[in-house]
């Protein structure tokens, strides 16, 4: 999946064209995948570009680093900075998608990453509308387990622990699907390999817990407000896998994905293997926030211009 990319990228605190932004091939994140990264969301409105819950991307963008020692040399307020006047230098005026990262840069093989190793830091953007088809996708349980707390953090968005999410990717398209659901190591629900997922039942709201390898995801976190607001039940507990093929609605959540409904899981077709009532809520919900139609939630939107 190829995307336009905007003409100027940040990179170590300068905006410079996309050919200008270069690394050696000793740097240390090509070799060992020590890289971490945040995907954030700008929704146009027509009248301006509102960058979604900024503050809680960065936030996570410097704890991911923590697990792993690797130093974020620039506040949070200067990456927000960035990216708001990247968004500027680059006149964007349509819904995009906004990538920042660091990385362990030219540190050659040492294993021994510390607060001390190299790092460089890049921003880069691209409009975009829709990942997924919003009237729904079809999913296949991934015989790849998620990994576990006791191996890698799944709390860390790193460049490396994104290779089992493309093992159960690469085999969800070979059997046919349009997405994969992993499971945990116990075989109970995990999360798609870049999605949360949500399932309804009898207008009961239901997530896996953050024990079952699952990401805090900021669209998670957005939809619990949201689902309060109208009046349903969020429970987080675990989901068993048969829970999938009788649930009443299912859909995953993420910045990419936003709210995506699914309508089969293998082969066994969800409710009406139509959009429900409860998603198509939630969704409607959503979009007016992201347009800044609800000013209950304004304050998860940064205006650009």
């Amino acid at each position: 999946m190829k995307f336009p990319l905007s003409k100027f990228v940040w990179f170590d605190g300068k905006y410079v064209t996309l050919d200008k932004a270069k690394v050696p091939v000793t740097t240390h994140a090509i070799h060992y995948g020590t890289s971490i990264f945040e995907g954030i969301r700008a929704y146009w409105n027509s009248k301006n570009l509102f960058l979604f819950r900024l503050e809680d991307h960065m936030k996570r963008f410097r704890n991911s680093g923590k697990f792993y020692s690797i130093s974020l040399n620039f506040t949070n307020k200067q990456i927000e900075n960035a990216i708001i006047n990247l968004c500027k230098k680059n006149n964007m005026k349509k819904t995009c998608y906004i990538r920042p990262f660091y990385f362990v840069g030219d540190y050659g093989i040492n294993l021994h990453v510390t607060e001390k190793a190299p790092t460089n830091v890049a921003i880069f953007m691209f409009p975009f509308g829709d990942l997924f088809n919003k009237k729904g996708i079809t999913a296949g349980v991934s015989s790849w387990r998620k990994f576990s707390v006791s191996s890698t953090p799944p709390q860390a968005k790193m460049g490396g622990n994104y290779l089992n999410s493309i093992l159960a990717t690469q085999e969800a398209k070979r059997n046919g699907y349009d997405e994969a659901i992993l499971l945990d190591k116990l075989g109970n629900v995990s999360e798609a390999p870049g999605e949360n997922i949500f399932i309804v039942k009898d207008d009961e709201i239901i997530t896996p817990p953050l024990s079952s390898s699952a990401l805090a995801g900021i669209t998670r976190d957005s939809i619990f407000e949201l689902a309060k607001d109208r009046g349903y039940k969020v429970v987080i507990r675990e989901i068993t896998r048969s829970e999938l093929y009788i649930a009443d609605e299912v859909f995953l959540s993420g910045t990419a994905a936003e709210i995506t409904p699914i309508i089969r899981i293998d082969q066994n077709i969800i409710g009406n293997g139509k959009v429900g009532i409860i998603t198509s809520e939630l969704t409607s919900d959503y979009t007016d926030v992201v347009m800044n139609r609800n000013k209950k939630y304004s304050e998860w939107l940064t205006p650009v211009y």
